[in-house]
């Protein structure tokens, strides 16, 4: 939604930001008569806020250095549901505040919403100070929301000592409770959460459940199968009522991009494996509604504002200072078709097939080659390292496929869902790293329910002889099945055996772990990067505590990993 003009009065400040509290008290709007505001706690003992006003709770994103995205989804009558249509339009109040009592405002103003937009409000808020905490709120008939906390950038012209993100995917309600964004919520040492797909999952009851049996450890609402506008805002509304999720969006601003189960499993350019034609309408409209919800529902800048319905565009780059860009990749909306099985197919090395796109794919190039940062992040939705296990160097390869055109270039592909699926693609991204001398690109990655390290070889046969075109670092799902789950295994025994096979076919791959569920910390600095990996318990229980699995880093210059003996900050 657009911010409607500033009313007359309204305090338009720029001060710098006080101590930060606690709590925050009841206080008083200008003009209305009683203010009934909820508390930020930060802990875990936070108090519930019930408000007949906010019921989805509030959430930032894509911060920025004098601005950050705000977003609520307001209930203006009982009947007014999400994906029901029905509701008035209603005028809502944000303010952003240094304090928590806000009474240094730095802005305000009111949007206006209605049943087209599913009453979600989203709002650019201007005029911040550049790398400074805010607090901020919305109010509707004197009643407010609970409270946010929100971060803006740094200067772009600054060196940040560091940056530090909460790094998540794959989190499915139906398979179990959210206890990652709990645990990254208790902490109070990050600048933003890196969402980097499966938000929510479009699956009815008793499908992709918990474990082989799909236990439904909590049912998805509308218990079917997400395919109409309103399945996709119900859907989305369900996940933003999860407790942990409302704390996590509470406490930072979240930098987001989709996978696949925003709209369906497998998506393409032009479908999907789980949609039906036939029975579903066309993949198009399809397609259209998910982005729809999404756009309404999430705190993100589509095509690069937040006004609905002018555009799909998702991917975009966030600059850190000259430390870090953080450059989020799309990769669903643009691909062909995943190549079809048996995995040892050419079809995979073609180079008319595309994962990116060739718009997507220069502007990542210009990106990764950038000379104004350190640091080329990129989210990025599913993982770019070569996993096969049919290597040939590549000086052979190349005679046999002018011949016969039989063997991918990278071997036999592992996923061929991922950039193993796309290798022309990849290779003329590495290609374009090492013919540009570019150095400290690190690709941060969701989607394969597990977590890895790797180095990115130019020529996975001959590595670790050759060099590296950057590293990959892939957070584990927040709840969805990994390979423990699907075999109903204990932990550490039916996958050591993959995993060690996985490792000695791939000597580029330096961790895996196929059984964890949880999240992990990235940590930005000017000499080094480093992925702390955290396991969650119990996905049943719904309070599960987290330990730290493991860490990695990338030194500044060298393209490689190594391990590191301890993670990052605390609370």
């Amino acid at each position: 939604m657009t911010p409607a003009a500033p009313a007359p009065g309204e305090r338009r400040l720029s001060l710098p930001p006080v101590p930060r509290r606690t709590v925050l008290a009841t206080g008083a709007l200008a003009g209305a008569a009683a203010l009934t505001s909820a508390s930020f706690v930060d802990d875990s003992a936070r108090a519930a806020y019930s408000s007949p006003y906010f019921l989805h709770g509030v959430a930032s994103g894509d911060p920025l250095a004098h601005r950050v995205l705000l977003w609520t989804r307001v209930t203006p009558e009982p009947g007014a549901t999400p994906g029901s249509g029905r509701g008035p339009a209603v005028t809502v109040r944000y303010e952003v505040s240094t304090d928590t009592r806000f009474r240094h405002l730095v802005t305000s103003g009111t949007v206006r919403t209605d049943a087209s937009a599913d009453h979600t409000v989203k709002v650019d808020a201007w005029g911040l100070q550049p790398g400074r905490w805010y607090y901020y709120r919305f109010v509707h008939r004197g009643v407010a929301s609970p409270v946010g906390r929100t971060r803006s950038a740094p200067d772009y012209a600054s060196v940040p000592e560091r940056v530090r993100f909460g790094v998540v995917s794959c989190a499915n309600l139906q398979a179990g409770y959210f206890h990652a964004y709990r645990h990254l919520a208790a902490r109070s040492d990050l600048d933003a959460i890196l969402h980097l797909g499966d938000y929510v999952y479009e699956y009815g009851p008793g499908e992709y459940g918990m474990g082989p049996d799909d236990v439904d450890v909590r049912t998805h609402v509308p218990a079917r199968e997400m395919t109409t506008l309103t399945d996709y805002r119900q859907r989305h509304a369900q996940y933003k009522q999860d407790p942990d999720l409302q704390w996590l969006h509470s406490k930072y601003p979240f930098i987001v991009t989709w996978d696949d189960h925003e709209s369906t499993n497998d998506a393409w350019r032009d479908g999907a494996e789980n949609h039906q034609p036939a029975t579903e309408d066309t993949w198009e409209r399809r397609r259209a509604r998910a982005h729809r919800a999404y756009d309404e529902w999430m705190p993100v800048r589509m095509s690069s504002t937040t006004a609905l319905g002018d555009g799909t565009r998702l991917f975009r780059s966030l600059r850190f200072g000259r430390l870090a860009e953080l450059s989020m990749l799309d990769l669903r909306s643009y691909r062909d078709e995943q190549a079809a099985y048996p995995i040892v197919d050419a079809t995979v090395s073609r180079p008319d097939r595309t994962i990116t796109g060739r718009e997507q794919m220069d502007w990542l190039k210009r990106a990764v080659a950038s000379r104004e940062v350190q640091w080329k992040l990129v989210g990025n939705p599913v993982m770019i390292a070569p996993v096969t296990f049919a290597q040939l160097p590549t000086a052979l390869l190349d005679p046999v496929n002018d011949v016969t055109g039989l063997l991918p270039r990278d071997g036999s592909p592992y996923n061929v869902d991922q950039w193993d699926g796309y290798t022309d693609d990849r290779r003329e991204l590495f290609t374009h790293i090492r013919d540009q001398g570019i150095r400290d690109t690190v690709f941060v990655t969701g989607d394969i329910h597990s977590g890895w390290a790797a180095d990115l070889p130019y020529d996975v046969a001959t590595y670790p002889l050759g060099r590296s075109a950057g590293v990959e670092l892939v957070c584990s799902s927040v709840t969805s099945n990994n390979l423990k789950d699907i075999l109903a295994a204990r932990p550490r025994t039916a996958s050591l055996g993959v995993e060690s096979v996985i490792k000695l076919a791939n000597r580029h791959v330096k961790y895996l772990d196929f059984d964890s569920h949880g999240y992990s910390v990235l940590d930005v600095t000017s000499a080094r990067v480093q992925m702390d990996w955290f396991v969650t318990g119990a996905r049943d229980q719904r309070n599960a505590g987290s330990t730290w699995a493991t860490s990695f880093q990338t030194l500044a210059g060298t393209n490689t990993l190594r391990r590191a003996s301890a993670p990052v900050g605390g609370n």
